[in-house]
């Protein structure tokens, strides 16, 4: 049951991440949540994300980080979570790699 509410509860980090970069952020680049963990214990969590165009990647990663504490003000407003985590803001290297992967493939079959 335990990992329910974690499931649960790591969605909802998830969705409120997307929300406050929605209303806090610029549009360029466009940054998109694409996974939250969080510890066991509920006092960490890591927000990954990627952006359009890749090149701006560094960019966001600095206002999201220098936006943090915001954040963590926005989560204490907005959900009824027990404990706020420490947030850590990371580029989502892996979701890049998977698009690459996507494209390389959608280049073979038009190929054939």
């Amino acid at each position: 049951m335990d990992f329910d509410r974690h499931d649960r509860v790591r969605s909802q980090l998830k969705e409120f991440a997307a929300t406050f970069i929605r209303n806090e952020a610029n549009t360029d680049p466009m940054i998109t949540v694409t996974d939250a963990t969080i510890s066991p214990d509920y006092r960490k969590a890591t927000i990954r994300f990627t952006t359009i165009p890749d090149n701006r990647q560094e960019d966001a990663l600095i206002f999201l980080k220098r936006s943090a504490s915001h954040f963590r003000d926005f989560l204490k407003k907005k959900s009824a979570f027990k404990r706020i985590p420490h947030i850590e803001f990371e580029v989502d290297y892996g979701e890049r790699h998977r698009q690459h992967i996507d494209e390389i493939a959608r280049d073979i079959e038009g190929k054939e």
